[in-house]
């Protein structure tokens, strides 16, 4: 029998494999439905699920409870939002650009010194907590397809502006199905990222002595929320649109994810 980590490993290898066919996907085009791309990613996400619950029976709690674990979720969940959406033929696309992002979240989460044993596993005995930890994670990866969304429409506008021949025929998907499918993708990451942090008041109301405006990771995912949630508000009341709303969400997943592993060591709560 694998170990968790090896079938993790297994899983990253798919993901490397996904890569390689997406550079020749790229040469050909995004606009034909190709379900090549999409099983690839699908058998690396078994892997990827085995590896999961492996852990999780192994430790007989869910398994976010150091960084390797939450970056492995974190990419976990990432794959399985774009497998979902990708049972749509004109969104099936994303998944050879994301292919890279979720290849190299793998690499990172094996990176040493992330897998920190904690034997009692205290933080995710609590169905509050883990259900807290899952949703939120699952919003990153919702937030990390809207980077994936806005790089796209990015070069496809820039083909536009030149007049570039290619980009109209067959080299990206229209720019106004990258924008829907970027905006669809905030809303839906910020909905989960809302209901994971209304559970913090479950979790930490028997915390004595915790001052919230003093832990680092609750002023962060406060931070990401409020900028996440500026975002949706100025495109529901002035249509906040285009290279601007691309730039954002990719600014904003850059920061998340260069800051995710800092802000957690600063934590008391979350380290």
């Amino acid at each position: 029998m694998l170990t968790d980590r090896q079938w993790f490993f297994c899983a990253i290898l798919m993901y490397g494999v996904s890569v390689i066919y997406s550079v020749f996907l790229w040469r050909k085009g995004f606009r034909k439905d190709d379900w090549v791309n999409y099983v690839l990613l699908l058998a690396g996400f078994v892997m990827h699920t085995t590896a999961l619950m492996l852990r999780g029976f192994s430790f007989n709690r869910c398994p976010v409870n150091n960084l390797f674990e939450a970056t492995m979720f974190v990419d976990w969940s990432a794959v399985g939002v774009y497998l979902v959406l990708g049972l749509i033929p004109k969104i099936r696309f994303l998944g050879a650009f994301a292919s890279p992002i979720f290849f190299f979240l793998g690499i990172y989460a094996l990176m040493p010194g992330l897998d920190h044993h904690d034997p009692d596993g205290e933080i995710t005995k609590n169905w509050a907590v883990s259900l807290h930890a899952v949703l939120i994670l699952v919003s990153y990866g919702s937030f990390g397809l809207c980077a994936v969304a806005s790089c796209m429409f990015l070069m496809q506008e820039r083909h536009l502006k030149k007049h570039n021949i290619s980009a109209i025929l067959s080299v990206l998907p229209p720019i106004q199905r990258l924008e829907a499918v970027a905006g669809k993708l905030l809303v839906g990451g910020l909905v989960l990222l809302t209901l994971g942090l209304a559970l913090a008041p479950l979790i930490v109301k028997d915390k004595e002595n915790l001052v919230f405006y003093e832990d680092a990771k609750i002023l962060w995912s406060m931070l990401v929320w409020a900028a996440y949630a500026v975002i949706v508000g100025a495109r529901w009341k002035w249509h906040f649109g285009g290279k601007r709303l691309a730039w954002c969400l990719i600014a904003g997943f850059i920061f998340l994810i260069l800051t995710f592993s800092a802000t957690n060591m600063m934590s008391d709560l979350h380290r």
